[in-house]
């Protein structure tokens, strides 16, 4: 997995200026303590989708209502329903720098969250794949939290994929996850072909945002 030191650089405020040697130093360490560390783990189910009027959504397992999903999900008649972790190792990790060396759990944190979109994406191009062999085609992930679309998804989420059984993913009562480097997200299958890939900064309407990609 080859882990993006822009996109670190970027979790950690620098927009598209790089870092200084120490900074870049640290990345790397970060980045091979990390690989050492992690644990990769996913899981996914696929469901019949159907959207309702009003933004209601029903994913067969739970029903929802989210204008910014339902649009996301638009000519879809199934969903994915997808999680993934990095392991208890790299929660491990960054408790010890927290309390050994802040600068470097500042830097370990930015590092484990762009390793944890990498692996979902090396995930998700396998899924894409192995759609577009059977004429599927798939939209982009849409998480919980994301615009209009209730954090409180994530419980039904990690129910349906029984993530605490199958990859060790749980909900806190304030629905973060732990290990606290986890996605969970959804994302359309659809018979039409959707070519614009659009995912993260792109897709968020949050254009004032300190971390959002130029």
């Amino acid at each position: 997995m080859e882990i993006s030191r822009k996109e670190v650089r970027r979790y950690l405020g620098y927009g598209i200026q790089d870092g200084d040697d120490a900074v870049n130093g640290l990345i790397e360490e970060c980045i091979k303590e990390l690989t050492k560390g992690a644990t990769f783990k996913y899981v996914s189910r696929t469901y019949p989708l159907k959207l309702l009027p009003d933004g209601e959504i029903d994913f067969t397992v739970f029903q929802t209502r989210s204008l910014n999903l339902s649009k996301n999900l638009a000519d879809c008649s199934q969903v994915i329903l997808f999680a993934a972790t990095l392991g208890t190792g790299v929660d491990v990790l960054l408790h010890k720098y927290t309390k050994l060396q802040m600068s470097k759990a500042v830097i370990m944190q930015a590092a484990a969250a762009a390793m944890i979109e990498e692996f979902c994406d090396e995930e998700n191009q396998k899924l894409k794949v192995e759609f577009e062999a059977q004429g599927l085609y798939l939209r982009p992930r849409f998480s919980p939290g994301y615009g209009d679309f209730a954090l409180e998804c994530q419980r039904n989420i990690t129910a349906v994929l029984e993530t605490s059984k199958r990859v060790g993913i749980m909900l806190t009562d304030s629905l973060l996850m732990t290990p606290s480097k986890s996605v969970t997200a959804i994302m359309g299958v659809s018979e039409k072909p959707y070519r614009c890939e659009v995912k993260g900064c792109e897709s968020c309407g949050k254009t004032d945002c300190a971390y959002r990609r130029n």
